[in-house]
């Protein structure tokens, strides 16, 4: 008789136990559920710099780009989820004077379901995510040739539709405030189509307003007045860098099958540039080799500017958390008067977690 009661206490002493760790482990389930997945890296980088005519310098270890961020979603309603994320940058290199966070990249808040992704906040464009391909490719970067739109990456609101048969519409458009040369709102506009191994996608940046907003164009504030004894603080205007608002369009088409990827991709903007990017990457095992070229001719009236670069980069995968690189850039720059060629060699490692 002693030995069943002492049996049943122990058993009711475990599947009290049992059911408290139970219970436990679903609350800290929700907590963890609450809290923001935190990630980052930290990429270092060591380059030497040939330029003819033009002096040969190498530059001392640099950081390229480290930053730590924040993201989270959760489920609003079914079909409907809201998310966040919020990317700042630090220097990974020097010490002295060193800041710690003491840079922005990327801020939004948005909701995606059934009826596509709706963000708002800083983010790459969605023109830049679907047409300029080839200098965001690259690690270092120094000497790649981008397009020329000019509606920054900072207070956008974004959306991309679902795909209907392979199809998909994207758009932005960035709310300006009246400080900031007038009250224009540049937008964008596009759409790509996925089948297989190709995707093509087409797009255009209205480049209206000042690229201030986001891209930090020199900002100017007047000196203080005195109004009827009233002293009346001096207004803050920030001047446009952009040169017109011409639109400018770009086309983005690329092949990628099994462990070989191609893109190719033109921008154009009237009395600014002309762009072509090619780019082939081919991937073996951990390692990842490419070779683009790229061309810009300028089309400002009574300009000759013309520049070209060759891009190399091999990249090896050391683990899923940590690559190291070499890439090499081969640039011209010619005005019509003077012609630079120039030799880079870059040396690299990233850590991401």
């Amino acid at each position: 008789m002693k030995k069943t009661l002492i049996a049943s206490a122990v058993a009711a002493a475990a599947l009290s136990t049992s059911a408290f760790a139970e219970e436990y482990a679903d609350k800290l389930d929700a907590r963890l559920a609450l809290m923001p997945t935190v990630y980052g890296n930290i990429q270092l980088a060591w380059a030497h710099t040939d330029m003819d005519p033009g002096n040969s310098e190498t530059t001392g270890l640099v950081d390229n780009g480290s930053t730590i961020g924040f993201k989270h979603s959760h489920e609003i309603s079914p079909g409907l989820t809201g998310f966040i994320k919020a990317e700042l940058e630090f220097d990974a290199d020097d010490k002295a004077g060193n800041g710690g966070l003491n840079a922005f990249d990327e801020a939004y808040i948005g909701v995606k379901g059934d009826f596509g992704k709706v963000w708002v906040g800083s983010d790459d464009s969605v023109y830049e995510q679907n047409i300029d391909y080839v200098v965001n490719f690259f690690e270092y970067a120094e000497y790649n040739i981008g397009g020329s739109y000019s509606t920054g990456e900072g207070d956008l609101v974004q959306y991309v539709s679902p795909s209907m048969g392979g199809f998909s519409a994207f758009g932005a458009v960035q709310i300006n405030s009246n400080e900031v040369q007038g009250s224009a709102y540049p937008y964008q506009l596009g759409v790509s189509y996925a089948v297989d191994a190709v995707t093509v996608a087409l797009a255009m940046d209205s480049n209206d307003g000042s690229t201030a907003y986001s891209k930090g164009a020199a900002c100017v504030t007047a000196p203080d007045t005195v109004v009827l004894g009233v002293v009346v603080p001096g207004v803050e205007t920030c001047s446009a860098s952009d040169v017109n608002n011409e639109n400018t369009y770009g086309l983005r088409i690329a092949y990628e099958m099994d462990n070989v990827m191609v893109s190719g991709e033109y921008q154009t903007r009237s009395d600014v540039q002309n762009q072509f990017g090619l780019i082939g990457v081919y991937t073996m095992g951990a390692n990842q080799f490419a070779l683009a070229y790229e061309w810009m001719e300028s089309d400002a009236p009574g300009s000759k500017d013309e520049d070209s670069t060759v891009s190399l980069q091999a990249l090896h995968n050391l683990s899923d958390n940590m690559y190291v690189y070499t890439e090499a850039y081969f640039s011209n720059k010619d005005d019509g008067t003077n012609d630079q060629d120039i030799a880079q060699l870059v040396l690299g490692a990233t850590y991401v977690f």
